[in-house]
């Protein structure tokens, strides 16, 4: 899967807004509550809107950010 079909997968599955949980839970792990959590105190997370105590993430502001961060494999030799 490239990147671009990831990122259209995931728009057709989050919901317009959604917690942290779900962004761990749909994205694999790849990203704990937590360290959103962390990344957002730090300006580098993806930036939420506070729904009562929780906070919540646009669907389109967190799949840019999510996209900034995929890098692609490099196929080339290890230097082997």
């Amino acid at each position: 899967m490239d990147t671009q079909q990831l990122i259209n997968s995931l728009r057709q599955e989050l919901p317009p807004v959604f917690s942290r949980k779900v962004a761990s839970r749909m994205t694999g792990g790849l990203f704990a509550p937590g360290t959103l959590a962390n990344l957002d105190s730090m300006g580098q997370g993806p930036g939420g809107v506070r729904v009562g105590k929780a906070i919540a993430y646009e669907r389109e502001r967190f799949l840019a950010w999510f996209e900034k961060r995929l890098v692609k494999k490099s196929t080339g030799s290890r230097g082997l």
